[in-house]
């Protein structure tokens, strides 16, 4: 049974300018997301499945459109609020990781926290974290000393930390290999079934469908 809707969308169109050309990356897109559902969406590249997901995590403004959080419009909030709500009530996973390369494991999963709290309030929270996965010896290494399934999963933990709702994953799996990919995977699966995380997550990998309850297709920028 679908939960409650947490964002919806509507009629969202997102335009980049290429030099003197507009191209456009959205056209017309409106969607619903409901608590606990695992979204997939997909499509080629060039299809507007990142564009999408930077709109719905808050991370970019579309053109015109409006997309609300929980019934609130927050297309033309103040990026101050904006940015608090991305903070506390959403998390964003990046393909390439996007770690501190000057940063210990443990220290990479803090930071979120701690601009909404002391570190000795925030530092037992993201040991536990590591620890959920399989990190427990590798806490103070930095990214450099670590594979590329092990960073992938300190940004999923670095996610994790202020307790989002929702969980945004732009390709997490793009730059891993089929061992690691699997691994990353389960987590979420797990994230989404036992902890009621919802998770939205791009790929273009067929195989990832499976992990799913929705799905949706981009081609053009429009859903398919």
């Amino acid at each position: 049974m679908a939960g409650k809707t947490l964002i919806k969308v509507k009629n969202i169109f997102r335009t980049y300018k290429l030099g003197e050309i507009k191209v456009p990356a959205l056209n017309d897109i409106s969607l619903e997301i409901n608590q606990g559902d695992f979204l997939i969406i997909t499509g080629r590249n060039g299809s507007g499945k990142s564009t999408l997901l930077r709109q719905l995590a808050l991370v970019d403004r579309p053109n015109s459109g409006e997309i609300y959080f929980e019934e609130k419009e927050v297309t033309k909030m103040h990026s101050n609020d904006r940015r608090n709500l991305r903070l506390t009530r959403l998390g964003y996973i990046f393909q390439e990781y996007a770690l501190i390369a000057e940063l210990s494991a443990l220290e990479n999963v803090m930071l979120p926290a701690m601009m909404l709290e002391p570190i000795k309030k925030c530092r037992p929270r993201a040991e536990l974290l590591l620890k959920k996965m399989g990190l427990q010896n590798k806490m103070n290494n930095l990214p450099s000393q670590l594979s590329g399934g092990e960073q992938q999963k300190v940004a999923i933990a670095r996610s994790l930390i202020n307790d989002p709702e929702v969980l945004f994953a732009d390709e997490p799996t793009a730059n891993l290999d089929t061992f690691a990919a699997k691994d990353v995977l389960q987590i979420f699966k797990k994230l989404n079934q036992d902890e009621k995380h919802t998770i939205v997550m791009v790929t273009h990998e067929k195989e990832e469908e499976v992990f799913a309850n929705r799905l949706i297709k981009l081609e053009d920028g429009k859903i398919v």
